[in-house]
């Protein structure tokens, strides 16, 4: 099922249900580029899946040969307030550690720019072997300061930095190595492997979304502070 992206945008977002997971493709020419339209569709996806007790997993990938080649600029260039494209992107990126649900990257080819920053934002992401991973801004000689931040949180500053800095997205084996993927495999493998994590991650049942919000949360505190909230839903578990 395609959306109904706002005409004035192009481009959409495919939604299959298969059992109990929801795909979602992205769908914008060759690079299947992101604007504003296209983004506030991913959230509200998102969060409707997250909302729907029969969905308990989603997978993320992209039409063709592409994950997803980050914004459209093209429309910034010509005129279109750059605001507008910052604040869909940033708010899409802020619904995925407030899930409750899984979410999987299958990386079917190139996630540049903010497709990288989707891979990063993803639970778990497999990828093609010829695929590049990373922000390229850098090369360019601009700063991709939106979507820098899942992947530095994904990475650390040592190792984004060997992407960020140099506009050089990573080979997906490097990928692999700096922990920005899980898994890489040949072309045509990457939505097979991970709906297999995904089926891992299903096995949590019950604790998977308290435990998923928490693992995201907990990552961001102090080790004194995570270890302070982590009593009291230690006891939550035994509590049903």
């Amino acid at each position: 099922m395609m959306n109904s992206v706002d005409s004035a945008w192009s481009g959409g977002i495919e939604q299959e249900v298969v059992g109990a997971i929801s795909v979602l493709t992205i769908h914008n020419g060759e690079r299947n580029l992101l604007n504003p339209g296209m983004l506030n569709d991913i959230r509200a996806r998102l969060q409707e899946c997250d909302d729907n007790p029969d969905i308990r997993a989603v997978l993320l990938t992209g039409a063709g040969e592409t994950f997803c080649g980050g914004l459209d600029i093209a429309p910034i260039k010509a005129g279109a307030d750059p605001a507008l494209f910052g604040k869909a992107l940033i708010e899409t990126l802020r619904i995925f550690p407030r899930l409750g649900l899984p979410v999987a990257a299958a990386v079917n080819g190139d996630a540049l720019a903010s497709g990288a920053s989707f891979v990063a934002a993803c639970d778990f992401a497999v990828a093609v072997d010829s695929a590049r991973i990373g922000t390229v801004e850098a090369s360019a000689g601009i700063w991709p300061m939106i979507a820098q931040v899942p992947i530095i949180h994904r990475l650390g500053p040592r190792l984004a930095m060997e992407n960020i800095g140099s506009g050089e997205p990573f080979t997906a084996e490097r990928a692999r190595e700096v922990g920005l993927v899980q898994a890489v495999v040949e072309a045509g493998r990457a939505a097979v492997v991970a709906r297999e994590w995904l089926d891992k991650a299903l096995r949590a049942a019950g604790a998977g979304a308290p435990g998923r919000r928490s693992l995201y949360e907990f990552a961001s505190m102090s080790y004194d502070d995570a270890f302070d909230a982590s009593l009291p839903r230690f006891i939550e578990l035994f509590d049903h």
